[in-house]
């Protein structure tokens, strides 16, 4: 059966198993994670639905199929940033040419559309701004046996990130054992437990998100904070592929009034390169300790720190074709 059958079988059996009267009946906590429903958007581009127990939502996966699937393959995992999604349509779906540069690549890629300034882990608390998040558990341990079980894969998986889910991608690596054999991180940060650290995530969480910070692993300097530094865990993510990039904050080349995602707009501008730079700046800072951390450890990566540029997305979509090499070989596939 092919992956695009397998897909339509698995969503009509779900409906089928759920519905008595027509039309999918409501989820309960009990149930453990399945696929809800299917929405095809092209041959090889679907957004699956998939139902988290441990959050009791339905949360929607923009999911590309492997160019060839007639036998399994493995998934890349592509988390959003913090403003992503519903909130600016800026994910990796929406703001680079990920689908084109995948065209012949012969992975799935999966790409949560929620978690928007959750850092895609478990917050202790619900928040009153953000709800219930445990992504975490639902992308560790729920979500990827039903991706399996609907994409027939291999079993391999890696993960990237940029911006907050590049932190993020780093965290779940260390957290979840040997689940992601490789990881990329754009212009993140893998501290937790330093002032610089908290004020970024203070501006991502706090101000933008409107969240408060200790719903999320509890008091600042409480050992919840300490869990998720990944300088602190770094031991942990030996034996992984590892890829990191940053830029310096500098102007780069992409950080001109008339590139095309700025359309001209000079408040856009001024903010990307004030403020974007700043960010930046910062990430470069924390990527940089973090390879630091991990020579010293003798746990190799691969890095990109070097070039000018700021905290947007012409950089991440340019970063995704320069990590492929390393993400591919994490995956068994050819660079």
């Amino acid at each position: 059966m092919s992956i695009r059958a397998r897909i339509a079988a698995l969503a009509f059996a779900t409906v089928t198993v759920l519905t008595g009267t027509g039309g999918i009946a409501a989820a309960t906590p009990e149930q453990s994670a399945h696929l809800e429903s299917v929405e095809k958007v092209t041959d090889r581009h679907f957004v699956l639905n998939v139902y988290s127990p441990a959050m009791d939502t339905v949360e929607a996966l923009d999911v590309l199929i492997a160019a060839d699937s007639s036998v399994p393959r493995p998934v890349l995992y592509a988390l959003n940033g913090a403003g992503q999604g519903v909130v600016d349509k800026s994910g990796w779906f929406d703001a680079t040419d990920i689908v084109d540069f995948m065209a012949d690549k012969n992975v799935n890629v999966v790409s949560p559309r929620g978690g928007t300034y959750t850092y895609y882990t478990d917050w202790i608390n619900d928040d009153p701004a953000i709800g219930r998040a445990k992504w975490q558990t639902f992308l560790t341990e729920e979500l990827p046996p039903v991706i399996d079980a609907a994409l027939g894969t291999d079993g391999v998986q890696s993960i990237m990130g940029m911006s907050m889910s590049a932190s993020s991608a780093l965290d779940l690596a260390v957290q979840s054992g040997d689940l992601y054999s490789g990881v990329a991180a754009f212009s993140g940060c893998g501290r937790t437990t330093d002032d610089v650290s908290r004020a970024y995530m203070e501006a991502a969480v706090g101000w933008r998100g409107q969240a408060d910070l200790a719903n999320m692993w509890g008091p600042v300097n409480g050992p919840g904070w300490a869990t998720h530094d990944v300088l602190l865990n770094a031991e942990q993510l030996r034996g992984k592929t590892i890829y990191l990039a940053s830029r310096t904050g500098l102007p780069g080349p992409l950080d001109t009034p008339d590139q095309v995602r700025l359309n001209g707009q000079t408040d856009d501008f001024a903010t990307q390169i004030i403020a974007g730079g700043g960010i930046e700046a910062a990430t470069h800072e924390c990527m940089a300790a973090l390879a630091d951390r991990l020579a010293a450890l003798d746990i190799p990566a691969v890095t990109d720190l070097d070039s000018p540029g700021t905290h947007s997305w012409g950089y991440w979509e340019q970063d995704l074709p320069k990590s492929w090499p390393t993400l591919a070989a994490s995956m068994g596939l050819p660079a």
